[in-house]
């Protein structure tokens, strides 16, 4: 933004361009390597974790002087000579479906012992994000056109005297080895409840005594952490599938017109409260969705033509908070979707989802032959030979007795 004796100012702004993967508490953590001898001067909106070795200075000392800083977001209700427009949100950001004005988060930080000019600065190296774990790869710092900003009466623009930028990707396979949740099923016309697949997320250590924790336990309060404490590392209940993360669809009623659907999100996760949580649902059916209960909705058409994939998301100050595992560690609402006659069925577990993803992550689905099916459905009411050679039998008695 501007030359300093011997160094710049600079303004860092992550932008989440992700449409359904938001970054949560304990929110974002920014990193990279110094191309020389930079240190930082000081900051607005952010700040370092740690100082590093500032021996050399005398006088004023640099807020870092660290070859490989780490920056995080300052708090709400940091003081306001201390901010910068779009700073202080906890490191938190919006997915850019749920919220594309909180979807980014800035810093000022200031530069020096980096030169003074466009020939003699140099970008920094080796970023890394973590969000608020792994996941993200950053590739390397570019050198693009200046940004440019328009004034507020828009009759004057402005730019940076020198502007980069660096791409960070997310990948599931490197945030975690294991899926983070699966998927059970119900529906009214079979009394079959499908539940997530077992070892879904990993299985139970019978070797290894508090690797998950029995709710029914006498001292569950002194292995539980405290409300409102988020920790990366999960702990979860013990169940059959092992996930943080259950998502429950059960096809709750059938009308003339329209049938209903319930879906349930329920943690088993002691160490985590998901904050601003989304789900990502992909069924057919979605292009006739009549009306949502206590959910957030929007439609994602990645194929333009096919509207078959929906996101939800809790009601702000409602239940946009999935707390931790327990009496509250659950969400719910009600889908009403009208039939379409061309394509509506109960057949062959039409009515269930093809695919759903928790904060970004795909969830484990059933097989699907274990899907409730109709009761008169052909795959599960097979008639044994006995009952063809009972039924026979009766057929000739009847016939002979006629005669």
């Amino acid at each position: 933004m501007s030359w300093t004796a011997d160094g710049y100012v600079a303004v860092v702004t992550i932008f989440n361009f992700q449409q359904y993967r938001h970054i949560q508490a304990p929110g974002w953590t920014l990193g990279w390597k110094w191309s020389k001898k930079e240190v930082i001067w000081s900051m607005m909106g952010g700040q370092t974790t740690e100082q590093g070795d500032c021996s050399r200075f005398k006088g004023n000392i640099p807020h870092c002087c660290k070859k490989d800083p780490t920056v995080v977001d300052l708090l709400p209700g940091t003081p306001y000579n201390q901010q910068i427009a779009n700073c202080c949100k906890g490191g938190v950001l919006n997915s850019w479906v749920q919220d594309p004005a909180t979807a980014g988060s800035s810093f000022q930080v200031s530069v020096g012992q980096a030169g003074t000019t466009n020939k003699t600065v140099r970008v920094p190296k080796n970023f890394t994000l973590k969000a608020p774990g792994p996941g993200y790869t950053c590739g390397p710092a570019k050198i693009v056109k200046p940004s440019r900003f328009v004034t507020a009466d828009k009759r004057r623009v402005t730019q940076a005297l020198m502007t980069w930028n660096v791409t960070c990707t997310y990948s599931q396979f490197l945030a975690q080895k294991t899926p983070t949740c699966c998927v059970s099923l119900s529906s009214f016309y079979n009394e079959t409840i499908v539940p997530c697949p077992q070892c879904a997320c990993g299985c139970q250590n019978t070797s290894q005594p508090g690797s998950c924790v029995d709710p029914k336990a006498p001292h569950i309060a002194s292995v539980v952490p405290s409300t409102g404490k988020n920790n990366y590392a999960p702990l979860v209940q013990c169940t059959s599938h092992m996930c943080p993360v259950r998502v429950h669809w059960h096809v709750k009623q059938n009308y003339k017109e329209y049938w209903r659907v319930k879906v349930t999100i329920t943690n088993f996760n002691y160490n985590m409260n998901y904050t601003q949580w989304n789900l990502v649902v992909q069924h057919p059916n979605f292009d006739n969705l009549t009306q949502i209960f206590s959910f957030n909705y929007k439609s994602l058409t990645p194929y333009t033509a096919i509207n078959d994939t929906a996101m939800l998301w809790g009601v702000k100050f409602y239940n946009d908070l999935l707390s931790q595992a327990g009496q509250l560690g659950n969400v719910q609402s009600e889908l009403l979707f009208r039939k379409d006659k061309a394509t509506f069925t109960f057949e062959k577990g039409w009515a269930f989802p093809r695919r759903i993803y928790f904060n970004g992550d795909n969830c484990v689905m059933p097989p699907p032959d274990t899907y409730p099916w109709l009761p008169n459905g052909s795959s599960h009411q097979l008639i044994s030979t006995l009952s063809l050679l009972t039924t026979l039998l009766a057929a000739m008695a009847f016939l002979l007795g006629y005669a």
